[in-house]
């Protein structure tokens, strides 16, 4: 059976591999696809359209949006994203990137209050041209040795219950799939069960699929069978497609591989085939 990875994040957003490198780890998994979905960003996909066209591994473009439903975030993912809309995606975030630099800069210098050695140049030199965010703070964090792991920075200091972080204002997550409709590309609800309980899910599809909503993720690198087996009763329920991936990052969370999850991922490239199905590519 060929397998494929529909999920992962490059230096662009919070991951530690370039786009080039995501397609050759693919390659030597043997992986047939692999999708690239950084956060709120689509400047790395050249790069590795790029990469996939002088390789074994099909590279497929995509976007993973952080969005709002109910003062609850969600993201969203687009699939098979066009270049000539990039623009497009680019002005979406026009307002918002100045938000979360504002949101970053307010989180820094709260940190650099409690006596932590931090600035935003530090970070930026770090990983330049990326879209920033936590998991980048937290990987400075953990080089410099004030926490153990990125995790240990989630739930201490980048915690918003620490009060230091303020969630800056993000895009609608309906309007997000909606969009995504208009520019021909295939909207995938993340993860569901890190935001929602059954009910909560189901009520969330039915005004989603309104506007557009084509799939969901039921494999998904820490999902129990159980709940990956669920999510695809919903599937079914809702006449959903399906979609999975590891949600890879590289170093910034070494407990998941491209490709493995956690170790017992496998994401059969029949959900991609069906996806073009439904686009007709």
């Amino acid at each position: 059976m060929d397998y494929c990875d529909l999920h992962t994040h490059s230096i662009y957003s919070d991951g530690t591999d370039t786009p080039a490198e995501i397609i050759k780890k693919a390659e030597l998994l043997n992986l047939k696809a692999v999708a690239l979905t950084d956060h709120n960003s689509v400047n790395g996909l050249k790069e590795f359209l790029s990469a996939g066209k002088n390789s074994s591994v099909e590279a497929v473009s995509g976007i993973e949006f952080s969005t709002d439903y109910n003062d609850k975030e969600l993201h969203i993912v687009g699939l098979f994203i066009k270049e000539r809309y990039y623009a497009d995606i680019d002005a979406l975030f026009k307002e918002f990137a100045l938000l979360k630099e504002e949101s970053n800069k307010n989180l820094i210098n709260g940190l650099k209050n409690i006596g932590i050695d931090i600035s935003y140049e530090h970070i930026l030199n770090k990983v330049p041209g990326a879209k920033i965010n936590r998991a980048n703070i937290g990987a400075y964090l953990v080089e410099k040795g004030y926490v153990k792991s990125i995790e240990e920075a989630f739930n201490t200091v980048l915690s918003p219950e620490f009060g230091l972080y303020v969630q800056p204002k993000r895009l609608n997550a309906l309007y997000i799939i909606e969009f995504l409709k208009s520019i021909g590309a295939v909207s995938v609800l993340a993860h569901p069960y890190l935001a929602f309980n059954d009910n909560e899910l189901k009520e969330f599809i039915k005004k989603a699929i309104k506007k557009g909503l084509v799939a969901i993720e039921t494999d998904y690198s820490t999902f129990s069978e159980s709940q990956t087996l669920r999510l695809i009763e919903i599937a079914k329920e809702f006449n959903l497609l399906r979609s999975g991936g590891s949600d890879y990052h590289g170093k910034n969370k070494p407990y998941i591989s491209l490709g493995k999850g956690t170790g017992g991922l496998r994401v059969s490239y029949k959900l991609l085939e069906d996806m073009k199905k439904f686009i007709k590519i």
